[in-house]
Protein backbone atom coordinates (compact mmCIF):
# COMPACT_ATOMS: atom_id res chain seq x y z
CA UNK A 1 0.00 0.00 0.00
CA UNK A 2 1.52 3.27 -0.94
CA UNK A 3 2.63 6.04 1.72
CA UNK A 4 2.62 9.66 1.54
CA UNK A 5 6.15 9.49 1.49
CA UNK A 6 6.07 7.32 -1.68
CA UNK A 7 3.79 10.54 -3.22
CA UNK A 8 6.24 12.80 -1.50
CA UNK A 9 9.19 11.00 -3.25
CA UNK A 10 7.49 10.64 -6.90
CA UNK A 11 6.77 14.48 -6.17
CA UNK A 12 9.22 15.64 -5.80
CA UNK A 13 8.29 17.49 -2.74
CA UNK A 14 8.58 17.16 0.92
CA UNK A 15 6.08 14.99 3.18
CA UNK A 16 4.67 18.46 4.02
CA UNK A 17 3.81 19.65 1.25
CA UNK A 18 1.84 16.57 0.17
CA UNK A 19 -0.23 17.13 4.04
CA UNK A 20 -0.94 20.68 2.88
CA UNK A 21 -1.83 20.24 -0.17
CA UNK A 22 -4.45 17.63 1.16
CA UNK A 23 -5.56 19.56 4.23
CA UNK A 24 -4.34 23.21 3.15
CA UNK A 25 -4.59 23.48 -0.64
CA UNK A 26 -5.17 26.98 -0.76
CA UNK A 27 -1.66 27.47 1.23
CA UNK A 28 0.02 24.97 -1.98
CA UNK A 29 0.66 26.89 -5.53
CA UNK A 30 -1.32 25.15 -8.39
CA UNK A 31 1.75 23.69 -9.97
CA UNK A 32 2.50 21.82 -6.78
CA UNK A 33 -0.77 20.84 -6.18
CA UNK A 34 -0.90 19.52 -9.59
CA UNK A 35 2.15 17.43 -9.61
CA UNK A 36 0.96 16.18 -6.15
CA UNK A 37 -2.43 15.10 -7.34
CA UNK A 38 -0.98 13.65 -10.35
CA UNK A 39 1.59 11.18 -7.76
CA UNK A 40 -1.58 10.60 -5.63
CA UNK A 41 -3.10 9.05 -8.74
CA UNK A 42 -0.15 7.33 -9.70
CA UNK A 43 0.73 5.89 -6.49
CA UNK A 44 -2.86 4.84 -5.65
CA UNK A 45 -2.10 6.69 -2.41
CA UNK A 46 -5.19 6.78 -0.28
CA UNK A 47 -5.02 9.65 2.54
CA UNK A 48 -7.07 8.90 6.31
CA UNK A 49 -9.82 11.29 5.58
CA UNK A 50 -10.91 10.88 8.93
CA UNK A 51 -7.26 12.16 10.20
CA UNK A 52 -7.21 15.16 7.11
CA UNK A 53 -10.78 16.12 9.14
CA UNK A 54 -9.55 15.83 12.26
CA UNK A 55 -5.93 17.63 12.39
CA UNK A 56 -7.49 21.20 9.95
CA UNK A 57 -11.38 20.99 11.28
CA UNK A 58 -12.50 20.59 7.75
CA UNK A 59 -13.93 18.18 5.53
CA UNK A 60 -13.21 19.54 2.18
CA UNK A 61 -16.26 18.68 0.78
CA UNK A 62 -19.05 20.95 -0.80
CA UNK A 63 -22.75 20.34 -0.96
CA UNK A 64 -24.32 21.03 -4.51
CA UNK A 65 -27.73 21.54 -4.22
CA UNK A 66 -29.56 20.61 -7.46
CA UNK A 67 -32.96 21.25 -8.20
CA UNK A 68 -33.33 18.26 -10.46
CA UNK A 69 -30.15 16.21 -11.67
CA UNK A 70 -32.43 15.46 -15.31
CA UNK A 71 -31.59 19.26 -16.21
CA UNK A 72 -29.13 19.13 -18.78
CA UNK A 73 -27.77 22.70 -18.08
CA UNK A 74 -27.49 21.75 -14.51
CA UNK A 75 -25.54 19.16 -15.60
CA UNK A 76 -22.83 20.79 -17.38
CA UNK A 77 -22.65 23.16 -14.84
CA UNK A 78 -21.93 20.41 -11.93
CA UNK A 79 -19.37 19.25 -14.28
CA UNK A 80 -17.93 22.69 -13.89
CA UNK A 81 -17.79 22.49 -10.23
CA UNK A 82 -16.38 19.46 -10.08
CA UNK A 83 -13.60 20.68 -12.30
CA UNK A 84 -13.05 22.91 -10.21
CA UNK A 85 -13.40 21.61 -6.76
CA UNK A 86 -10.78 18.65 -8.15
CA UNK A 87 -8.18 21.37 -8.52
CA UNK A 88 -9.35 23.27 -4.96
CA UNK A 89 -8.82 20.08 -3.40
CA UNK A 90 -12.47 19.81 -2.59
CA UNK A 91 -15.19 16.79 -2.87
CA UNK A 92 -18.73 17.35 -4.06
CA UNK A 93 -21.67 16.10 -2.30
CA UNK A 94 -24.71 16.12 -4.84
CA UNK A 95 -28.18 16.86 -3.37
CA UNK A 96 -31.08 16.49 -5.90
CA UNK A 97 -33.37 18.65 -3.88
CA UNK A 98 -36.62 18.60 -6.12
CA UNK A 99 -36.74 22.13 -5.07
CA UNK A 100 -37.69 21.02 -1.92
CA UNK A 101 -37.23 23.18 0.96
CA UNK A 102 -37.30 20.69 3.77
CA UNK A 103 -34.77 18.82 1.99
CA UNK A 104 -32.84 21.59 1.32
CA UNK A 105 -32.67 22.90 4.61
CA UNK A 106 -31.08 18.88 5.86
CA UNK A 107 -28.69 19.67 3.66
CA UNK A 108 -27.63 22.72 4.89
CA UNK A 109 -27.64 21.36 8.32
CA UNK A 110 -24.32 19.04 6.98
CA UNK A 111 -22.52 22.24 7.44
CA UNK A 112 -23.93 23.04 10.88
CA UNK A 113 -22.87 19.73 11.91
CA UNK A 114 -19.42 20.05 10.69
CA UNK A 115 -20.46 17.17 8.34
CA UNK A 116 -19.47 19.12 5.04
CA UNK A 117 -17.49 22.80 4.73
CA UNK A 118 -20.05 25.33 2.50
CA UNK A 119 -23.17 24.69 0.59
CA UNK A 120 -23.70 25.83 -3.48
CA UNK A 121 -27.58 26.35 -3.93
CA UNK A 122 -28.75 26.73 -7.73
CA UNK A 123 -32.23 27.72 -6.80
CA UNK A 124 -33.63 31.28 -5.14
CA UNK A 125 -34.07 30.02 -1.53
CA UNK A 126 -31.45 30.14 1.09
CA UNK A 127 -31.51 26.43 3.29
CA UNK A 128 -30.12 27.88 6.27
CA UNK A 129 -32.47 28.17 8.88
CA UNK A 130 -29.86 30.39 10.82
CA UNK A 131 -27.16 31.94 9.73
CA UNK A 132 -24.61 29.58 10.69
CA UNK A 133 -21.91 32.48 11.13
CA UNK A 134 -23.66 33.78 14.24
CA UNK A 135 -24.05 37.15 12.04
CA UNK A 136 -20.83 37.56 11.52
CA UNK A 137 -18.90 37.40 7.89
CA UNK A 138 -20.37 35.33 4.99
CA UNK A 139 -22.97 32.58 4.82
CA UNK A 140 -20.56 29.09 3.83
CA UNK A 141 -22.60 29.59 0.49
CA UNK A 142 -22.73 30.27 -2.97
CA UNK A 143 -26.21 31.22 -4.92
CA UNK A 144 -25.78 30.13 -8.83
CA UNK A 145 -28.13 30.23 -11.59
CA UNK A 146 -31.21 31.19 -10.19
CA UNK A 147 -30.69 33.40 -7.07
CA UNK A 148 -32.04 35.46 -4.74
CA UNK A 149 -32.53 39.03 -5.42
CA UNK A 150 -31.37 40.06 -2.01
CA UNK A 151 -28.62 37.48 -0.80
CA UNK A 152 -26.20 37.38 2.24
CA UNK A 153 -23.86 35.60 -0.09
CA UNK A 154 -22.03 35.55 -3.34
CA UNK A 155 -24.16 34.96 -6.57
CA UNK A 156 -23.08 33.47 -10.01
CA UNK A 157 -25.88 34.51 -12.61
CA UNK A 158 -26.69 36.19 -15.94
CA UNK A 159 -28.13 38.74 -17.37
CA UNK A 160 -31.26 36.83 -18.07
CA UNK A 161 -33.58 39.82 -18.81
CA UNK A 162 -31.14 41.56 -21.43
CA UNK A 163 -30.87 38.03 -23.00
CA UNK A 164 -34.00 37.40 -23.64
CA UNK A 165 -34.66 41.15 -25.16
CA UNK A 166 -31.62 39.95 -27.38
CA UNK A 167 -33.30 36.84 -28.66
CA UNK A 168 -36.75 38.92 -29.04
CA UNK A 169 -35.16 41.35 -31.18
CA UNK A 170 -33.64 38.61 -33.17
CA UNK A 171 -37.48 37.16 -33.83
CA UNK A 172 -38.39 40.92 -34.90
CA UNK A 173 -36.06 41.60 -36.66
CA UNK A 174 -36.99 38.56 -39.08
CA UNK A 175 -40.41 40.17 -39.67
CA UNK A 176 -41.79 38.21 -36.54
CA UNK A 177 -45.04 40.70 -35.14
CA UNK A 178 -46.98 37.95 -33.31
CA UNK A 179 -44.08 36.17 -30.99
CA UNK A 180 -45.31 33.68 -28.31
CA UNK A 181 -43.75 32.66 -24.91
CA UNK A 182 -43.32 29.63 -23.20
CA UNK A 183 -42.21 30.40 -19.67
CA UNK A 184 -40.63 28.51 -17.24
CA UNK A 185 -42.09 27.72 -13.92
CA UNK A 186 -44.05 30.37 -12.20
CA UNK A 187 -42.04 31.00 -8.85
CA UNK A 188 -38.73 30.80 -10.84
CA UNK A 189 -37.11 34.49 -11.05
CA UNK A 190 -35.27 33.11 -14.24
CA UNK A 191 -39.17 32.88 -15.59
CA UNK A 192 -39.74 36.69 -14.58
CA UNK A 193 -36.90 38.60 -15.66
CA UNK A 194 -36.86 36.09 -19.36
CA UNK A 195 -40.43 37.60 -19.67
CA UNK A 196 -39.75 40.87 -18.55
CA UNK A 197 -36.73 41.19 -21.17
CA UNK A 198 -39.59 39.81 -24.14
CA UNK A 199 -41.48 42.84 -22.79
CA UNK A 200 -38.67 45.00 -23.32
CA UNK A 201 -37.95 43.99 -26.85
CA UNK A 202 -41.68 44.34 -27.75
CA UNK A 203 -41.82 47.92 -26.06
CA UNK A 204 -38.19 49.10 -27.99
CA UNK A 205 -40.31 47.83 -31.30
CA UNK A 206 -43.50 50.07 -30.45
CA UNK A 207 -45.72 46.03 -30.42
CA UNK A 208 -48.00 46.51 -27.69
CA UNK A 209 -47.54 43.19 -25.59
CA UNK A 210 -50.54 40.56 -25.92
CA UNK A 211 -50.95 38.43 -22.75
CA UNK A 212 -52.51 35.82 -24.85
CA UNK A 213 -49.69 34.98 -26.38
CA UNK A 214 -47.82 33.48 -22.53
CA UNK A 215 -48.14 29.90 -22.07
CA UNK A 216 -47.17 28.30 -18.99
CA UNK A 217 -44.51 25.86 -18.69
CA UNK A 218 -41.90 24.34 -16.49
CA UNK A 219 -38.65 24.03 -18.77
CA UNK A 220 -39.22 20.10 -19.61
CA UNK A 221 -39.67 18.81 -22.74
CA UNK A 222 -43.21 17.50 -22.43
CA UNK A 223 -44.80 20.95 -21.35
CA UNK A 224 -43.01 22.48 -24.53
CA UNK A 225 -44.92 19.75 -26.15
CA UNK A 226 -48.18 20.85 -24.51
CA UNK A 227 -47.89 24.07 -24.54
CA UNK A 228 -46.82 24.29 -28.74
CA UNK A 229 -49.97 22.32 -29.15
CA UNK A 230 -52.19 25.29 -27.93
CA UNK A 231 -49.94 27.61 -29.62
CA UNK A 232 -51.19 26.09 -32.96
CA UNK A 233 -54.84 26.21 -31.61
CA UNK A 234 -54.80 29.79 -31.41
CA UNK A 235 -57.10 31.58 -33.54
CA UNK A 236 -54.07 34.00 -34.75
CA UNK A 237 -51.32 31.78 -35.14
CA UNK A 238 -48.10 33.50 -33.92
CA UNK A 239 -45.35 32.93 -36.48
CA UNK A 240 -42.46 32.57 -33.61
CA UNK A 241 -42.01 30.42 -30.57
CA UNK A 242 -39.54 32.38 -28.11
CA UNK A 243 -39.11 29.17 -25.11
CA UNK A 244 -37.22 29.86 -22.09
CA UNK A 245 -35.33 27.10 -21.98
CA UNK A 246 -34.08 24.86 -24.91
CA UNK A 247 -35.72 21.37 -23.64
CA UNK A 248 -38.84 23.56 -23.76
CA UNK A 249 -37.80 24.17 -27.08
CA UNK A 250 -37.32 20.95 -28.18
CA UNK A 251 -40.86 19.76 -27.29
CA UNK A 252 -42.42 22.22 -28.96
CA UNK A 253 -40.53 21.23 -32.02
CA UNK A 254 -41.84 18.21 -32.15
CA UNK A 255 -45.70 19.05 -31.82
CA UNK A 256 -45.08 21.76 -34.61
CA UNK A 257 -44.08 18.82 -36.71
CA UNK A 258 -46.68 16.34 -36.01
CA UNK A 259 -49.00 19.63 -37.42
CA UNK A 260 -47.14 18.82 -40.52
CA UNK A 261 -45.49 22.63 -40.65
CA UNK A 262 -42.25 23.25 -41.05
CA UNK A 263 -39.52 25.32 -39.19
CA UNK A 264 -39.39 27.82 -39.57
CA UNK A 265 -40.62 28.54 -42.92
CA UNK A 266 -44.13 27.86 -41.33
CA UNK A 267 -43.36 29.23 -37.92
CA UNK A 268 -39.78 29.86 -36.40
CA UNK A 269 -39.09 28.55 -32.80
CA UNK A 270 -36.00 29.83 -30.30
CA UNK A 271 -34.82 28.39 -27.00
CA UNK A 272 -32.56 29.41 -24.36
CA UNK A 273 -29.20 27.51 -22.41
CA UNK A 274 -27.35 25.99 -25.92
CA UNK A 275 -28.20 22.83 -24.62
CA UNK A 276 -25.86 20.01 -26.16
CA UNK A 277 -28.81 18.75 -28.34
CA UNK A 278 -29.18 22.45 -29.18
CA UNK A 279 -27.02 21.57 -32.51
CA UNK A 280 -28.44 18.50 -33.29
CA UNK A 281 -32.19 19.15 -33.77
CA UNK A 282 -33.57 19.20 -36.98
CA UNK A 283 -33.47 21.72 -37.90
CA UNK A 284 -30.42 23.07 -35.55
CA UNK A 285 -31.85 25.21 -32.14
CA UNK A 286 -31.13 29.21 -32.41
CA UNK A 287 -30.57 29.28 -28.95
CA UNK A 288 -28.59 32.06 -25.95
CA UNK A 289 -25.79 30.16 -24.71
CA UNK A 290 -24.98 30.18 -21.31
CA UNK A 291 -21.12 29.45 -20.15
CA UNK A 292 -22.81 26.70 -17.61
CA UNK A 293 -19.31 24.82 -17.08
CA UNK A 294 -18.04 28.42 -15.69
CA UNK A 295 -20.94 28.90 -14.44
CA UNK A 296 -20.02 25.67 -11.86
CA UNK A 297 -16.01 26.47 -11.81
CA UNK A 298 -16.48 30.07 -10.41
CA UNK A 299 -19.07 29.21 -8.11
CA UNK A 300 -16.85 26.76 -6.18
CA UNK A 301 -13.89 29.12 -6.52
CA UNK A 302 -16.02 31.50 -4.60
CA UNK A 303 -16.99 29.10 -1.79
CA UNK A 304 -13.55 28.43 -1.30
CA UNK A 305 -12.70 31.90 -1.39
CA UNK A 306 -15.35 32.24 1.17
CA UNK A 307 -13.85 29.52 4.03
CA UNK A 308 -10.01 30.62 3.38
CA UNK A 309 -11.26 33.87 4.17
CA UNK A 310 -10.05 35.54 0.88
CA UNK A 311 -13.07 37.51 0.72
CA UNK A 312 -15.33 39.38 2.95
CA UNK A 313 -17.88 40.75 0.96
CA UNK A 314 -20.77 38.92 -1.16
CA UNK A 315 -19.80 39.72 -5.09
CA UNK A 316 -22.34 39.34 -7.13
CA UNK A 317 -20.81 37.86 -10.82
CA UNK A 318 -22.26 38.03 -13.92
CA UNK A 319 -21.76 35.42 -16.53
CA UNK A 320 -21.44 36.50 -20.39
CA UNK A 321 -24.49 34.82 -22.98
CA UNK A 322 -24.34 34.97 -26.61
CA UNK A 323 -26.91 34.94 -29.17
CA UNK A 324 -26.37 31.48 -31.01
CA UNK A 325 -28.53 31.86 -34.74
CA UNK A 326 -29.08 28.46 -36.25
CA UNK A 327 -31.86 27.62 -39.04
CA UNK A 328 -34.76 27.20 -36.73
CA UNK A 329 -35.41 30.76 -37.30
CA UNK A 330 -36.32 32.72 -40.05
CA UNK A 331 -38.48 35.75 -42.04
CA UNK A 332 -42.08 35.29 -40.96
CA UNK A 333 -44.48 34.24 -43.46
CA UNK A 334 -44.99 37.24 -46.11
CA UNK A 335 -42.03 38.67 -44.90
CA UNK A 336 -39.27 36.36 -46.87
CA UNK A 337 -37.91 39.55 -48.97
CA UNK A 338 -36.03 40.65 -44.96
CA UNK A 339 -32.41 40.11 -45.30
CA UNK A 340 -31.66 36.65 -43.60
CA UNK A 341 -28.49 37.49 -41.76
CA UNK A 342 -30.50 40.02 -39.93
Amino acid sequence: MATIRDVADLAGVSVATVSRSLQQPERVSPKTRSRVISAIEQTGYQPNQMAVKFRSGKTHSLVVLVPTVANLFFARVISGMQEAAAQRGYTLLLGNTLGNPQIEAEYARMVQTAQADGVIQLRAFNPFVTDPSSGSGLLPMVNACEVLETSLCPTVTLDNRQAAATMTRHLLEHGHQRIALIKGPQASPLTQERLAGYQDALKQANIEFDPALLFDGDFTLHAGYEAARQILAHPQRPSAVFCENDETAIGAMQAIKEAGLKIPEDISIAGFDDISFAAFCDPPLTTIAQPAEEFGQTAVNLLVDVLTGKISKAPKVIMPFELIIRHSTGPAPGAAHLNQAM
